[in-house]
């Protein structure tokens, strides 16, 4: 619901109002522009008496929403969203590169991929500690040893760290991740996106492979519904007939999200291709469609990575494909 105050409406008026909704279980935004203020009502106003509230005093009038995603949308939030990890900012114009291996394997093979880079100018280091399979019998990361590498890389190289977790009991391990990435399949995963919502760190959202937009943002919901703001959503390809590459990354998705709501939007075109020969023009792509950032996998050594090898890139395949990006984004700016 949408309450549009009257021009002579003051604050007291508007404190009475917004006490009153606020006893009733609901929360409210407040949009201040130039010559009208708005009140947004969020969670469940189907109970409310439009014509009651369109009665009060300094109320001129009772729009109701159907849009379902209050705090995602951009209905009651025009302006961008700025997520800050740790002091790197993503969105509202601000590009983050998020770079390193799949899985973290080894001290040597993830310090070497984390030094490589950050030098490249990566801002964001990405690492699995514990990686969900589609084989049980793959290997499924370093678990708490994973975690504690990262940490440890973190120390030496300054780059936030972003990992997967996949559960509601692996909250306490995750201590040291500055980003807690939800992959794409526990998008629904609506135990865990609730406790998400509890917490006060940033969240990276991937898209599950068969979702809709309106999914993707209403698995955002569930985590703003609890109190985190601080939410990024990742484009990752989906499937469908194409099997020439692992999944189709949607292009268009970025542009229409943008649309939709005020949060961040990055692409991840290593799992949406899975090869490395596609992540370069796809990521370019991206960067031209207007995502916030790229998440890209790079290994020191592809041939013998233990969990996806073909799509990562080589650090200086990585370094390349991190100066053209910064090329398309300063044509774009031109």
């Amino acid at each position: 619901m949408i309450i549009v105050l009257k021009k002579n409406a003051g604050e007291a008026r508007l404190l009475a109002l917004t006490k009153r909704l606020e006893a009733q279980g609901l929360s409210t935004q407040l949009l201040q522009g130039v010559e009208t203020r708005v009140v947004g009502v969020i969670g469940d106003a189907g109970r409310l008496d439009a014509d009651e509230i369109r009665s009060l005093p300094g109320v001129e009038t009772v729009l109701r929403v159907s849009e379902p995603c209050q705090k995602a949308g951009r209905r009651c939030h025009p302006e961008d969203t700025v997520v800050d990890v740790s002091g790197v900012k993503i969105g509202g114009g601000q590009f983050a590169m998020i770079a390193g291996p799949c899985t973290v394997e080894s001290r040597e093979q993830l310090l070497s991929v984390a030094q490589s880079v950050r030098d490249a100018g990566a801002q964001l280091l990405r690492g699995g500690a514990f990686k969900p399979r589609t084989s049980p019998y793959d290997f499924q990361g370093l678990g708490e040893e994973g975690l504690r590498l990262l940490a440890e890389a973190k120390r030496l190289t300054g780059l936030p760290v972003v990992s997967e977790i996949m559960s509601v009991r692996q909250l306490p391990l995750f201590e040291d991740v500055d980003m807690l990435q939800v992959g794409a399949r526990n998008m629904q995963n609506y135990e865990l996106l609730r406790e998400l919502g509890r917490i006060r760190r940033p969240v990276l959202l991937k898209r599950g492979q068969s979702a809709t937009l309106r999914e993707l943002l209403l698995a955002a919901e569930y985590i703003m519904a609890g109190g985190n703001g601080q939410i990024v959503l990742c484009e990752r390809g989906i499937r469908c007939f194409e099997a020439e590459t692992r999944n189709t990354l949607d292009l268009s998705a970025i542009p229409a999200l943008h649309e939709r709501t005020h949060l961040p939007v990055i692409a991840d075109p290593s799992h949406a291709t899975g090869e490395a020969r596609f992540v370069r023009p796809m990521a370019l792509a991206a960067a031209a469609a207007g995502a916030d950032g790229l998440m890209i996998e790079v290994h020191n050594d592809p041939a013998k990575a233990l969990c996806d090898g073909p799509q990562a890139l080589t650090p200086p395949a990585y370094a390349e494909l991190a100066a053209a990006v910064g090329r398309v984004r300063a044509a774009l700016a031109e």
